[in-house]
């Protein structure tokens, strides 16, 4: 089984949101919607995901470009939205999904996520990065 493999099934056996593997090899769950473990895990240590490989419920463009910039090597998400896509191909990050989406939703599926429909246009990722984490 490939580490990718690992989170992706940790992902769904434990039904949590976030499956962080990391470079020292713990792995953890995380349980918080959208990006909220990200954005405490590098607010507490903006290295902590330098070479992970993670699983996540939802991968937009904001989840992507903080990921990217965060040094992930890996990720695997059960939705990933185009935009997102873009993201991780021009970084070279390596990456899977399950369900490709023309953009993430909103949390009554409404119309898009006002994240990623704040971003969408948006080129420089380490702007998205700096905003996000209000750094």
């Amino acid at each position: 089984m490939t580490k990718l493999e690992l989170v992706k099934e940790k992902l769904y056996k434990t039904g949590a949101s976030l499956v962080v593997l990391y470079k020292n090899g713990n792995c953890k769950e995380y349980y918080q919607n959208r990006i909220k473990d990200i954005k405490e895990i590098l607010n507490k240590d903006k290295n902590a995901l330098k070479d992970a490989i993670i699983a996540d419920k939802v991968i937009g463009k904001v989840a992507g470009s903080i990921l990217v910039l965060a040094g992930v090597k890996e990720i695997y998400a059960d939705v990933m939205s185009k935009y997102a896509i873009s993201v991780l191909e021009e970084n070279n990050v390596k990456f899977e999904y399950k369900t490709l989406t023309d953009y993430i939703q909103n949390n009554e599926k409404t119309r898009m996520c006002p994240m990623e429909n704040k971003y969408k246009d948006e080129k420089d990722i380490s702007k998205i990065y700096n905003e996000m984490l209000n750094i």
